[in-house]
């Protein structure tokens, strides 16, 4: 791929981060880098199963899914850890904070994984070059590596993130299918489980190759619908969108517009602010869900993009909601600077059912008297301006507001 941006066609990065548990235990206690290391339960009593292992215990056989027994006399120097999934937790939403910095179309699929759609990033370099930013980033911020594959859509990003660990950046393009991605062995195609792959091996496919050049009637046949679309996969084919809203345990709803022209106007971001948060809003009711964390995107005229997020005591929903508290994040971090994005997202969602806050008769009055004032705030400040209340901006300090920690974001987990 040339240094020229790609004018044709979709741009979709797959991050991919590398043996995740076992590099976030690594940044945590640094003593542990270099050596042989697994993630899994029971350790004590050599019972349980390796949930992953770092790439040093790798080369010993040491594999996800063994036995702890059978790891540890491959490698008897194998030092084995419980999971802390909450740690993993805090460093993913870090990982997706920094990807949120390039662009909002994100879909992550699972704790260490995402798929990243920059074909309207031009402005922040090649995708190369994006890439590397990103790659940069999470390694000097976080301290964790990543692989990122670069292709016209999921699957083939997918399959080049997969193609070089660890801190790879691979680019698999159309055009280079039948030298890179054909000859593989049918088995290390991205949706080929076990049990598909005998089925497919009996048709004597033994490649991608030659499942991109199968009958297609045999296929569907013997795998249904999957078989038809595995083959499509195998040409490359992916219509798939990068789809932020997918439903998974990690995911997040927002929205960002870029403004007409550069402003400094106050009530131009207050009306922006307004209609992304109605849009968010209308997203969380449709997927039923709150949020207990939101996020405020600011990228000023010269590019460079700040996040900043609200982490909540209450799960929210409602757009006035979303609204005040984006726009307390603004009125705090804005810089003065001529703004040319906007953006709000909703995170640390949960299902309404899920979620069973219990409120006495005292606690529930206090709470409907907060809305209607919130209510009424907000239709004055915007007919009147922001210091129309000028004692009660104060409110918004006690509230915890996180930023990106850097190398020591596992700081909290030593207390």
């Amino acid at each position: 791929m040339s240094k020229r941006y790609p004018t044709n066609g979709q741009i979709i990065f797959h991050v991919d981060m590398n043996s995740f548990y076992a590099s976030v235990e690594m940044a945590f206690d640094p003593s542990l880098k270099g050596k042989p290391l697994a993630i899994a339960g029971n350790p004590e009593e050599r019972r349980g199963i390796v949930v992953t292992s770092s790439y040093e215990a790798r080369k010993y056989g040491v594999k996800t899914t063994m036995p702890v027994g059978e790891a540890i006399r491959l490698c008897p120097n194998l030092t084995v850890m419980r999971p802390n999934f909450q740690r993993y937790k805090q460093a993913s939403r870090e990982m997706f904070k920094i990807l949120a910095d390039v662009t909002p179309v994100i879909q992550p699929v699972s704790i260490d994984e995402g798929y990243m759609d920059v074909t309207l990033c031009a402005d922040q370099g090649s995708p190369p070059e994006i890439a590397e930013a990103i790659q940069r980033r999470i390694t000097e911020e976080l301290d964790l590596p990543c692989s990122i594959g670069i292709a016209p859509n999921k699957f083939l990003a997918k399959m080049a993130s997969d193609m070089k660990k660890p801190m790879g950046i691979t680019i698999l393009r159309k055009r280079d299918l039948a030298t890179t991605l054909w000859p593989l062995p049918i088995e290390e195609m991205y949706g080929v489980g076990e049990k598909t792959a005998v089925k497919l091996r009996n048709l004597k496919i033994e490649t991608i190759g030659d499942l991109a050049e199968a009958d297609t009637w045999q296929l569907k046949h013997v795998l249904g619908i999957n078989g038809e679309r595995l083959q499509n996969r195998a040409k490359g084919i992916d219509s798939r969108p990068v789809d932020p809203d997918a439903v998974n345990e990690f995911k997040s709803i927002g929205t960002s517009t870029t403004l007409p022209y550069d402003t400094t106007q106050e009530n131009e971001v207050r009306q922006v602010l307004r209609r992304l948060a109605r849009k968010v809003s209308d997203r969380m009711d449709a997927k039923r869900v709150l949020a207990h964390n939101v996020q405020l995107t600011i990228r000023y005229h010269d590019r460079r993009t700040v996040t900043r997020s609200m982490q909540l005591q209450d799960y929210i929903g409602t757009a006035d909601e979303l609204f005040s508290i984006s726009f307390s994040l603004f009125e705090e971090h804005w810089n003065q600077q001529p703004i040319r994005l906007l953006g709000i997202t909703a995170q640390d969602l949960a299902e309404k059912k899920e979620i069973t806050q219990q409120l006495d008769i005292f606690s529930y009055e206090k709470h409907a008297e907060k809305e209607k004032l919130y209510e009424a705030m907000n239709n004055l400040t915007d007919k009147y301006g922001k210091h129309m209340f000028p004692d009660l901006s104060s409110t918004s300090k006690s509230t915890q507001v996180s930023t990106s920690f850097q190398k020591d974001f596992l700081n909290d987990y030593k207390k």
